[in-house]
């Protein structure tokens, strides 16, 4: 199976980004399934139901959220009527939607996507994220009633990041790490054939301070006052995420690959790298057939 997963879809510019590529992405590539991250495509701060809708439209099959899943109050309902959104497992014991959720993915295949908070340096307490998707993971070994199962790990700290890789190793075809909107150059696959990168970074303007327009951030930081809201970036789209090849016998990685396109990004040098289960690694310019 074929999945795309691109990073956290950061206000209008991200939007259009996705809506106007990834159909042509589906097809050149073959995907299978596409899990978009998109908690913060509204304005930068939650998902609305009308922008939730459009991503839906242009090919994604399943949307996560993260710690702004219900900054856009109309999420609160919105999430109970679209079972393609997914909010944390973990976020709270009273919210609304699914934390995870199985979908068919064609030829009667069928793929898990699950996605948890950490609490290192995030700003409110969540339940243990470990405990949240230890049962998810049991009850639904890959290879066996799903084909594949994908984790969003949506945290600020790489090490919790990296340590939910390891516990999931094995357990699901990949983990993927969200929120801080840099993507880091670590994807590879685990020992026990689970595809890993620690943050996958963001769909937006890479000018900018995490996708935001750089000049309040940078008058916040030398000065120490605010004087304006933050608002997203507007300039060119870097598309960020990942790619992974699972194996439908056994529902572990085959293959991952960065994926990152157009932008700033791309500009600086190879837009990919492609890791292999025997560790071999070569760059390259985008998914191989």
């Amino acid at each position: 199976m074929r999945i795309l997963f691109l990073g956290d879809v950061m206000g209008r510019a991200g939007r259009r980004a996705v809506i106007e590529r990834l159909p042509a992405l589906r097809e050149s590539w073959r995907l299978d399934f596409v899990v978009v991250n998109g908690e913060n495509a509204t304005n930068g701060a939650g998902l609305n139901a009308d922008h939730a809708r459009r991503l839906l439209a242009a090919g994604a099959d399943c949307i996560t959220l993260g710690d702004h899943a219900f900054d856009q109050r109309e999420m609160l309902s919105f999430i109970e009527t679209e079972p393609r959104i997914i909010r944390p497992l973990n976020f709270a014991k009273d919210a609304p939607g699914r934390g995870a959720a199985v979908f068919e993915a064609g030829r009667g295949r069928r793929i898990l996507v699950a996605q948890v908070l950490g609490q290192v340096f995030m700003k409110r307490p969540f339940a243990n994220p470990f405990s949240a998707i230890d049962p998810v993971l049991k009850a639904h070994p890959p290879g066996g009633a799903v084909q594949a199962l994908v984790v969003d790990m949506h945290c600020e700290a790489t090490s919790e990041k990296m340590a939910m890789g390891h516990w999931c190793d094995g357990r699901a075809s990949a983990v993927v790490g969200t929120h801080t909107h840099v993507p880091t150059a670590d994807a590879h696959i685990l020992p026990r054939a689970t595809a890993y990168q620690t943050d996958a970074g963001m769909c937006g303007d890479y000018n900018s301070v995490i996708g935001m327009d750089k000049a309040e951030p940078m008058r916040r930081f030398v000065t120490g006052m605010g004087k304006e809201r933050f608002a997203p970036a507007r300039g060119e789209v870097t598309l960020c995420g990942l790619l992974i090849e699972t194996d439908d016998r056994s529902g572990l990685a085959r293959t991952v690959q960065m994926v990152r396109q157009g932008g700033v990004l791309s500009a600086a040098g190879p837009p990919g790298v492609a890791g292999c289960a025997d560790g071999r690694a070569d760059a390259g310019t985008g998914p191989r057939s």
